[in-house]
């Protein structure tokens, strides 16, 4: 048996350079790429019913891309006038650049780390005095409401926008991959959604991060590839090593 068609639960890289790519072109493989996840945003109406009004904020703090889009969605779909006075917080410089999108870039006041909580952290202390709202997922990571808990800020979270299951109902049969690769905790539930009836046996399971290798064990399935591990940092050069090692184990039976 050899590894020859992986399912990767991601969008296809959008450059024919990839590190994908790549590993195909070394080890003839097929690769099929199918986001198991979309983000899907919350109606006008359902953001009404959390009663949050977004003028009462003086700042916004932005975590991602998607959360400055949905942002200004909203705004635009409750026809709000965000004013010229209100502050933006991002990540990154490369978040903070998105706002162009929006917003006349040099004529708002915007602020922006280096993607590390230290960095927000002086930031943030400088800004006390402000009511910030936070746009978020329904799934999202507490790192910044926890520092902003810690610096004891007003805040207040706004979930604008979900994670839901994608549709793969024209994926007849999931045997017919050799191995099918998981970046987040919410491909595997999307995994059950469309296919209740998955029972490993010899599929190979690839898991990146440790939330995600957790959410595949918790569903009793088997972790057969972990990254990022520091020998092998991204997904692909874990999916190499394996090879490397399943082939040669195949030859020597």
């Amino acid at each position: 048996m050899k590894i020859k068609k992986i399912l990767v639960s991601q969008p296809q890289p959008a450059t024919e350079k990839s590190p994908y790519s790549e590993l195909a072109e070394k080890y003839n493989l097929k690769l099929e790429f199918r986001p198991f996840i979309k983000v899907e945003g919350v109606t006008a109406k359902e953001f009404r019913q959390t009663r949050i009004n977004i003028l009462d904020h003086t700042a916004v703090i932005f975590t991602s891309r998607t959360a400055i889009d949905h942002f200004f969605r909203i705004c635009q779909e409750m026809r709000v006038a965000v004013p010229d006075t209100m502050k933006y917080f991002c990540i990154s410089e490369a978040t903070a650049f998105y706002l162009q999108k929006y917003i006349v870039y040099r004529k708002r006041k915007i602020f922006y780390g280096d993607k590390k909580m230290d960095d927000m952290t002086k930031i943030l202390q400088k800004h006390k005095t402000e009511n910030f709202l936070v746009p978020l997922s329904d799934i999202h990571k507490e790192n910044i409401p926890g520092l902003l808990d810690k610096l004891h800020l007003k805040y207040t979270k706004a979930i604008l926008y979900r994670t839901v299951a994608s549709d793969l109902s024209d994926i007849k049969n999931l045997k017919e991959y050799d191995a099918i690769a998981f970046y987040t905790p919410s491909g595997i539930k999307s995994l059950f959604q469309n296919f209740p009836d998955f029972v490993q046996d010899t599929t190979i399971i690839g898991a990146f991060g440790p939330a995600t290798s957790v959410a595949v064990e918790e569903a009793g399935l088997r972790v057969d590839i972990k990254a990022p591990t520091p020998q092998c940092p991204s997904m692909t050069m874990a999916i190499e090593d394996f090879i490397k090692r399943f082939n040669k184990e195949n030859k020597t039976k």
